[in-house]
């Protein structure tokens, strides 16, 4: 070995590393670009499918389960689209290199299109994240129109006492007659007590007996008649209760789900960009 050579640290046999960087970033950003258009306009299109497959009239359209599957696997679909297009964009764009093991290209390939595939998920949250805010915003409000419209419409509530209940409880004996008291509005002292008891889980017997005297002063009716209407007054607030907190544990599994389910179809989408990406640099580099 001479000794320039070792001063060098180099063998005979060694070759001169390339000044030239690995990663082709004018290929990488089109991948991002393609991949974040062709999401956008694949949500665009799930949104229209998913507003056209409901309906707010009662037993129509899709169900919130049916809705609510569908929009996963088309999120998921949207992710793996997108994904495999920004891949073999960078793929295709990329600098042709020469004089290097084809491992070595592989592996340079999957590497710009995992690198488009995350800018493309940072582009999106940058510059989507409203737009498609927005859509789910809308969809979501959407079907809760119809779950609300197949369910009942009220015109004000306060916790799970409606105003309804309070209307049918201080109904007088006969219709069209003025109500007993009518200067005293005892309509809010309702409210609270019932709507602290269902909260408490139950309304006090003590309270239950207040309530059905001031009823009965009220509506001009009996006091067994009073009773009556409290107790199915309040067994309607508790339905609504227990249906409120069903809808509440619901959209917790869902966005747990939602979530999972996301970040896998995120990995696959990883994937799959990288394995579209060598398929575009395998095609880049064969002979015409």
């Amino acid at each position: 070995m001479m000794p320039d050579q070792i001063a060098l640290g180099r063998g005979v046999g060694d070759t001169v590393e390339s000044t030239v960087s690995g990663v082709s970033w004018p290929a990488i950003v089109a991948g991002g670009l393609a991949a974040v258009a062709v999401t956008l306009i694949l949500l665009m299109v799930g949104a229209g499918l998913g507003f056209s497959a409901i309906s707010p009239w009662g037993g129509q359209g899709a169900s919130a389960a049916t809705l609510a599957a569908g929009t996963v696997i088309w999120v998921i679909v949207v992710q793996w689209v997108a994904s495999a297009t920004g891949g073999y964009v960078a793929g295709r764009l990329r600098t042709s290199w020469t004089g290097i093991h084809r491992d070595e290209v592989f592996f340079r390939d999957t590497a710009h299109g995992l690198l488009s595939w995350a800018l493309a998920t940072m582009l999106g949250v940058a510059l989507l994240g409203s737009a498609v805010s927005a859509i789910i915003g809308a969809g979501a409000s959407g079907v809760g129109a119809v779950a609300e419209g197949a369910a009942r419409t009220t015109t004000s509530a306060i916790g799970p006492f409606s105003q309804y209940d309070l209307d049918s409880l201080m109904r007088p004996a006969q219709p069209g007659a003025a109500p007993r008291n009518a200067a005293a509005d005892v309509a809010p002292e309702i409210m609270r007590i019932v709507t602290n008891g269902i909260t408490a889980g139950n309304v006090p017997p003590a309270d239950r007996a207040y309530l059905a005297e001031l009823i009965a002063a009220r509506a001009g009716i009996s006091r067994d008649d009073a009773q009556r209407r409290v107790d199915e007054a309040i067994d309607r607030g508790k339905q609504a209760a227990a249906r409120a907190q069903e809808i509440a544990e619901t959209a917790r599994k869902t966005a747990a789900r939602l979530a999972l389910f996301g970040a896998l179809a995120l990995l696959i989408g990883a994937f799959v960009a990288s394995a579209a990406a060598a398929y575009g640099g395998m095609l880049r580099d064969e002979p015409s």
